[in-house]
């Protein structure tokens, strides 16, 4: 059972302790292991309206939650003791050590499996274990074609607004974990797994992947807008002047929308007659819809479609977003050094 289960947390920044509040949530003992001078760097990431004097930051409290914090220096032998001490009992090291740290620190996977057999090593890298280049998710976006992708003809290249690398490379290594656990229920051996942000961007570009794989299609910056679908992305304004976006992906869909908008003669225009055609002349048929989309009230509008099962939402901003009780339902607070702090759960399902 997960909650008995216990995690040392090695790591810094986002994608590793991000892996250890995923289990510190699911119930597991998860002790968080910093330096004394040299503490996760993300604890001093903060908005210019935070606490300067504080040692806490939002940013920080958004993967770091129900931790045990302990301050060691794995460079003095009687904190390398301690540590040990810790390894023997445990079932999981996260980290995201550098390469050669391991070395350094005296810390290798032959050593600690060599103390404990059952110990399961959890490790996030920036390019491979073999490769010591510093990683941060910014150029990872950046090298991997995120952000050539995203953004407008007009914005150039645009990076996500959270660290997405960093996110999908921290679900891998929870993957790998858990599989890694599964195995070891029957084996009673550890093992090593690891995670290089590098692969879990390439892994990520799925569609968009295989859309040049196959159809050498090398995608351009199209603002949301979806490349293989239309309409799907475009921006419509209401006449309450919000905007609201559509994810048109059948024909279905498509008729009930022209039913809607009280545009049947679209559903038989040879130019809209398939989603192909649509997104051949998606300018033309977004300038159509936005004349009758601006008659209309967008809550009125957006409850037609969605009692019709069309995939219709309005573009919200983050306060409009925790308005509502299923977003508030996932707020996760916790008292961190005196500090009141909130973030969202890392464990969604039911």
């Amino acid at each position: 059972m997960i909650d008995q289960l216990t995690i040392i947390d090695a790591s810094t920044v986002l994608a590793g302790p991000s892996v250890g509040t995923f289990f510190a949530e699911l119930g597991a003992k998860v002790i968080k292991i910093e330096h004394p001078k040299h503490q996760d760097v993300t604890r001093t990431w903060k908005l210019p309206s935070e606490d300067p004097k504080s040692n806490v930051s939002a940013y920080f409290s958004s993967i770091n939650y129900k931790k045990d914090y302990t301050q060691l220096n794995l460079h003095d032998e009687n904190d390398h003791v301690k540590f040990m001490d810790l390894i023997k009992t445990a079932d999981i090291l996260i980290t995201n050590f550098k390469k050669g740290d391991d070395s350094k620190l005296n810390i290798q996977d032959e050593y600690l499996h060599s103390v404990n057999p059952r110990l399961i090593i959890g490790k996030i890298n920036g390019y491979g274990e073999e490769s010591d280049r510093v990683a941060y998710d910014l150029i990872l976006q950046a090298e991997s074609g995120f952000m050539s992708m995203n953004g407008t003809p007009e914005s150039g290249p645009v990076k996500m607004p959270v660290a997405l690398i960093d996110v999908l490379s921290a679900h891998h290594l929870k993957e790998a974990i858990l599989i890694a656990l599964y195995e070891r229920s029957h084996s009673g051996k550890g093992k090593s797994v690891s995670v290089s942000l590098y692969d879990a961007a390439i892994s990520s570009l799925v569609n968009q992947a295989s859309n040049y794989l196959m159809a050498d299609h090398v995608p351009k910056r199209i603002g949301s807008l979806h490349p293989n679908i239309a309409p799907y992305g475009e921006l419509f304004k209401t006449k309450d002047m919000a905007l609201v976006t559509f994810a048109i992906g059948s024909n279905t869909h498509f008729l009930k929308l022209c039913h809607v908008l009280d545009l049947d003669e679209l559903i038989s225009d040879e130019r809209f007659i398939s989603n192909q055609k649509r997104v051949i002349h998606r300018v033309e048929l977004e300038e159509l819809l936005q004349v009758k989309i601006a008659l209309s009230q967008s809550a009125e509008l957006l409850q037609k479609l969605q009692k019709l099962n069309v995939p219709a939402g309005k573009i919200k901003t983050l306060d409009e977003v925790f308005e509502l009780n299923a977003a508030q339902e996932l707020i996760r607070t916790e008292i961190i050094d005196g500090v009141e702090t909130k973030r969202i759960t890392s464990t969604v399902f039911k």
